[in-house]
Parts: structure tokens; C-alpha cells; sequence
């Protein structure tokens, strides 16, 4: 854990499991966005353990299920950015959960490729 990590010290958690937990984004894309998050402090996907990823992956599961309860969105977009020059920006793994509405953007076509900048805009 690193003092100065934000994703260090969970808040607004939505799901937990022993590895990891989900809360919502503090820089949330649409309603019910949140982020699934190792408690390990890793930077990169790729460097969690597969017990952490499997962890990650239940949490995106549930977490779907309780946005999907209280939001009822039209779909979702997953992402995860690894490393600077894909977008990230805080050196702790993060999973977005982003639930999709229709008519959210003019036209999503696209998905991932084309819609997250239509969100920001």
C-alpha cells in the first residue's frame, strides 16, 4: 500500500472480495460507473497474479449485476489502460465498468475506439 495512492485506501466501495474491490469513479463517464480495483498496490494488469485477475473478474461480474439493479442500463463498455502512453494515469490497476445508455452519444458505433471521447466532449 502507498500512502500517496489514492486506489490504495478504498472509499465508496460498491463490492469487495479478498483481493480486490469495486467503487464508483470519481471522475464517472455516465451513471453507476465504477472502477475494480486490486487491493495490491500493482501498476500493471498483467502483473497481478491470476488469483487477482480471477478476483477482478468476479467483482466486474457483481458489480454489473448491483449497476444494472439500480441503473438499468442499455449496455457497457470494460476498459483498462496500461501504462502512460495508453492512457494511464494512476499507476495502480483499474478496471472501468462504464454503463452505456441509449442515446448517450449520436452514434457509438465504434464502442471503446470512438465513444469515450464522445462521452468527455
Amino acid at each position: 500500500m502507498l500512502v500517496d495512492c489514492e486506489l490504495c485506501h478504498p472509499a465508496q466501495i460498491v463490492a469487495e472480495n479478498a483481493a480486490a474491490y469495486a467503487r464508483y469513479d470519481s471522475h464517472a463517464l455516465a451513471p453507476g460507473h465504477v472502477i475494480v480495483v486490486p487491493r495490491r498496490h500493482v501498476a500493471d494488469f498483467f502483473d497481478m497474479t491470476a488469483e487477482e485477475q480471477a478476483a477482478v473478474l468476479s467483482l466486474l461480474n457483481e458489480a454489473r449485476r448491483l449497476i444494472a439493479a439500480k441503473h438499468s442500463p442499455d449496455g457497457w463498455n470494460v476498459g483498462v489502460n496500461v501504462g502512460k502512453a495508453a492512457g494511464q494515469s494512476r499507476m495502480h490497476v483499474h478496471v472501468h465498468l462504464i454503463p452505456r445508455y441509449a442515446g448517450d452519444v449520436a452514434d457509438p458505433a465504434g464502442g471503446v475506439r470512438c465513444v469515450l471521447q464522445k462521452l468527455r466532449t
